[in-house]
């Protein structure tokens, strides 16, 4: 963008110490847009005092969450979002250069590879273990630990680089293959875990009892590495954790619940004095999908 005057004044007050005076100046360089982001970068470059870098850097992270905001309520707003797209929307969170549709073409390798082994003479335990297979067995793809000190394993795009996830990260790639493929398994709502379970297709009675509910889902998955777990684990782990089962926990989740679930989790990895306002900013960012909870 070319430099206006304007825009040379702004420059020039970033470093005004009046905490007022550079919010006010902030918020207008922010409504110039995102094409004003290269002028910041080139006076990033020319500028050697590390706090004022620092201001320039924190006003670039602003018209990036500003854009990202928008593209998360416009994902939302459509009839179906799929879970890819949120999922990449969120990468870009700490990643606002990322390329896209470079993650999406090593995404499609995974998900022709898997088509390739799929056929509809399959029972949904084989389907099951074509995916598992393909992905922990041929692409080595590795679950770890939740840990909140690298945020990193949450994201889509890390998990694709370094073959290792948390059950969220390697969660939502075995069901975007899912989403892709069309088989029907899904992310419910097992207090304290990230669990996936394949559903009966011809399932239409969603008004069931707890056990009725129950008998939707042929079997559980977990998305560290694809182990099966029948109805007999979940009700075992119910009892250790002297939980009560419900209906909803029985519930495939949408795909706007599991994003925001996602946020949930992922803004606890920014919990220093540092960083606390990327926090509070995902938390922001999941109360957009408030509506769509489930």
């Amino acid at each position: 963008m070319e430099e206006t005057r304007e825009m040379s004044a702004l420059f020039h007050l970033i470093d005004d110490p009046d905490k007022e005076v550079f919010s006010t100046v902030s918020e207008r360089i922010v409504s110039f847009g995102k094409h004003i982001i290269p002028n910041l970068e080139d006076l990033w470059e020319n500028t050697p005092d590390e706090e004022i870098q620092e201001r320039i850097e924190m006003i670039i992270h602003r018209l990036h969450l500003r854009d990202l905001t928008a593209e998360l309520i416009n994902w939302k707003n459509q009839r179906e979002p799929d879970l890819l797209t949120g999922a990449l929307l969120i990468c870009k969170f700490q990643y606002p250069e990322l390329v896209v549709s470079s993650v999406l073409q090593e995404l499609e390798k995974i998900r022709r590879n898997i088509w390739l082994e799929l056929n509809s003479y399959l029972t949904p335990l084989e389907q099951t273990n074509v995916i598992t297979t393909i992905l922990y067995s041929y692409y080595n793809f590795k679950g770890v630990e939740i840990s909140y000190k690298d945020p990193n394993e949450f994201l889509l795009n890390k998990v694709i680089d370094t073959k290792k996830g948390n059950a969220f990260s390697n969660g939502i790639l075995y069901l975007a293959m899912c989403e892709l493929l069309d088989v029907p398994i899904k992310a419910i709502n097992i207090p304290r875990q990230f669990i996936l379970g394949f559903f009966d297709i011809n399932a239409t009675d969603w008004n069931a009892d707890v056990t009725g509910a129950a008998a939707r889902i042929q079997f559980y998955i977990d998305p560290m590495s694809g182990q099966i777990f029948t109805l007999k684990d979940v009700e075992t782990y119910f009892t250790k954790l002297s939980i009560t089962p419900t209906t909803s926990y029985f519930k495939p989740l949408t795909n706007c619940r599991i994003i925001q679930y996602f946020l949930e989790e992922f803004a606890k990895c920014f919990d220093n004095t540092k960083n606390q306002y990327k926090r509070k900013e995902l938390l922001q960012l999941a109360g957009l999908l408030d509506k769509d909870v489930s």
